[in-house]
């Protein structure tokens, strides 16, 4: 069954609001739970768990109203806490421990005061963990146009108990019913969202593995990026990981900016920057119609570039593959469902000269990434032609010129026949949609032009004063980071290395 979130005003549960702060700033920590005495942990989760702060704290029982899915659930604080500027930049877990052991979690993340050009600045994906969330009811995916930050989190987006079906994309042999992931899920209690976004699915086991071989990370948040200006000053290197789905106009600016002044960005991640949405009431609430673009209220005004639709729409007209090299519309899934269900989970190498794999043994034709299912759930890619036996972009979606695309597999977005869930008769599939917002039609002739995606790595490196861009193409690489797959580590060394000290 689906996950319900619990109406019970005694059911333990935390927030923090903000979601990010440096030392000296303050935290607030909002609880509820039965009438009593309980404990709060701080945790910096890593390559281990440092335990820095423990204090005792009180809870009362607070409603979750209907409404708090979009605007929040105003509890009174539970805890105010100033960060101690010698905790170091990282993830931090907000712990409320009951007397009976029963614990829940929170979590936020402490920046770094100095820039340090040597670390890369992890900014987590925290504007699509938010989007999937589902607590008090709704997300944009099930009805929701507006996704509140101070509320808790669905169970499964902060923690997730490991096992079969733990990750999304399917590991065994095909499974067009995805049976593992969804038994995983009732297993447990978790939402039905869950595997689509949140820490443990892709940030967390990259974060272990880079702390764990002595890459330094600093660490910020998607909305970091609009409401913090000088967030990329002094760096080298911009690293997104994972599903990081949702941007703002002003995520793009300052990540597209930086790139132009210099700075390195490597998008090991997939399904990047997709949907346009805005956050609005100081960073509080994230506004996306998504398929309901008409509703929105910027919709045929002098704001329409601000239109909560794919990035790609014509309405918009500032297509994600500006930025990354990218997109899902050239993309789709690989390993889910009916989706490229049999396929081999990795990438097959054209040009193994380049300098990302060096010390790798990588040749033409491998097979990368394989072992440890590094393609898997969203992937994106680019409108490609073969040029002597090799692909090349076209550049009719938008991606620039220079993109070198190093290494492909297949993926396919879902059509009617192929979606996890049925289409009605009224609606459109999604690659019907995709189609209907950027070339025009959602006839099938037209939807077909989509049909066939690739997952893509790619790199368009710096020059004339730009900095490189590394797009992976996929969700699922921080998983090729767990020991299984050599040459996965020895790139994503290679990356690091490079962009962080050129």
């Amino acid at each position: 069954m689906p996950y319900s979130p619990p109406t019970d005003p005694a059911s333990p549960a935390v927030y923090v609001w903000p979601n990010s702060a440096v030392g000296g700033e303050t935290v607030q920590v909002h609880g509820r739970g039965p009438l009593g005495a309980a404990t709060l942990e701080i945790v910096r989760v890593g390559a281990d768990r440092l335990i820095v702060s423990t204090t005792d704290i009180r809870l009362e029982p607070r409603d979750l109203a209907p409404e708090s899915d979009a605007s929040g659930c105003d509890w009174p604080v539970t805890a105010s806490m100033t960060i101690d500027p010698g905790w170091p930049s990282g993830y931090y877990e907000t712990v409320v421990r009951l007397g009976d052991g029963t614990e829940v979690v929170g979590y936020f993340v402490v920046r770094s005061a100095r820039p340090d050009p040597s670390r890369p600045l992890l900014v987590l994906s925290t504007n699509t963990w938010n989007a999937y969330n589902d607590v008090a009811g709704t997300n944009i995916y099930n009805g929701g146009t507006h996704a509140a930050f101070e509320r808790p989190f669905s169970p499964g987006f902060l923690r997730k108990p490991e096992g079969p079906g733990f990750r999304v994309t399917v590991l065994g042999p095909p499974d067009p019913r995805m049976r593992t992931h969804v038994g995983h899920i009732r297993e447990h209690g978790l939402s039905a969202w869950s595997g689509s976004a949140g820490w443990p699915s892709w940030e967390e086991p990259f974060v272990r593995w880079a702390e764990r071989n002595g890459v330094g990370l600093d660490y910020a948040v998607n909305a970091d990026l609009q409401f913090v200006p000088d967030l990329l000053e002094g760096r080298r290197l911009y690293l997104s990981v994972g599903h990081d789905e949702y941007w703002s106009w002003e995520m793009r600016d300052a990540v597209e900016q930086f790139v132009a002044g210099g700075g390195n960005a490597a998008f090991l991640s997939g399904n990047v920057s997709f949907w346009q949405v805005r956050l609005e009431n100081e960073g509080r609430t994230m506004v996306g119609y998504k398929q309901r673009f008409a509703n929105d209220p910027v919709y045929g005004t002098d704001r329409q570039n601000r239109l909560t639709s794919i990035w790609s729409d014509q309405l918009i007209g500032r297509p994600e593959t500006q930025m990354t090299g990218l997109t899902f519309n050239h993309g789709g899934y690989h390993r889910i469902g009916q989706s490229v269900g049999g396929g081999a989970g990795g990438y097959t190498v054209h040009r193994p000269d380049h300098w990302l794999f060096e010390g790798t043994g990588i040749y033409r034709g491998d097979l990368l990434g394989a072992a440890s299912t590094v393609v898997g759930y969203e992937c994106d890619g680019c409108d490609l032609q073969l040029v002597d036996g090799v692909p090349v972009p076209t550049g009719t979606d938008g991606c620039p010129p220079g993109t070198v695309v190093l290494a492909t597999a297949p993926a396919s977005p879902f059509t009617r026949a192929t979606a996890q869930r049925p289409v009605a008769d009224y609606a459109l599939s999604e690659v019907e949609f995709h189609a209907w917002r950027v070339l025009g039609s959602h006839d099938a002739e037209t939807a077909r032009r989509l049909e066939n995606g690739h997952a893509v790595f790619a790199v368009r490196d710096g020059e004339d004063g730009r900095g490189t861009v590394v797009a992976s193409g996929c969700t699922d690489w921080a998983w090729g980071l767990t020991g299984a797959d050599p040459a996965i580590e020895r790139i994503t060394n290679n990356l690091i290395e490079r962009l962080t000290t050129s």
